[in-house]
């Protein structure tokens, strides 16, 4: 089965009623868990980002509480990634380069604070690598004052750029 284009399926969406388009968009929240959280983020969520963000944050802070420093890296490496998986639903939520700058910063920042022995997992290594990647490629798209305040950011951290 071929499913019609964006463009086609944004046609007939303008085309249908309000009540009808209502009936679907709650179909499409029952279908999947993560469907459903988008159109909450959508609806309550989308007018006030910054709100958004530090409910993320705060989210990102209680699941690293999970982690102490004497933990087994292999346990610690699972709830490294499911922070990790969570975050970059946020982030793909909101759409926002900014944010998602500031959400990546944030979860190396708490990985640091979390004095993890990430240097004996190479696995651990990895993963921040990627983060500090991730966070290089984003910065290249902001404007230049909004990269100096993120730069100046990391290298606080001890990271370079």
């Amino acid at each position: 089965m071929k499913s019609g284009s964006l463009n086609e399926i944004k046609k007939e969406l303008q085309e249908l009623e309000p009540n009808r388009l209502a009936e679907l968009c709650i179909s499409l929240a029952k279908y999947k868990k993560e469907n459903k959280d988008y159109l909450d983020y959508l609806l309550f969520e989308s007018h006030d980002k910054d709100g958004f963000v530090s409910q993320v944050k705060q989210e990102i802070d209680l699941l690293y509480s999970e982690i102490n420093p004497d933990m087994n890296l292999y346990y610690a490496k699972k709830i490294l990634r499911k922070i990790l998986r969570i975050t970059n639903k946020y982030i793909k939520y909101v759409g926002d380069k900014s944010v998602a700058v500031d959400l990546h910063i944030y979860y190396c920042r708490k990985l640091i604070e979390s004095h993890l022995p990430i240097e004996k997992s190479a696995r651990l290594v990895n993963l921040k690598a990627a983060e500090i990647k991730k966070i290089k490629t984003l910065l290249i798209a902001l404007h230049p004052d909004l990269q100096y305040d993120y730069i100046k950011e990391l290298e606080e951290m001890g990271i370079k750029i």
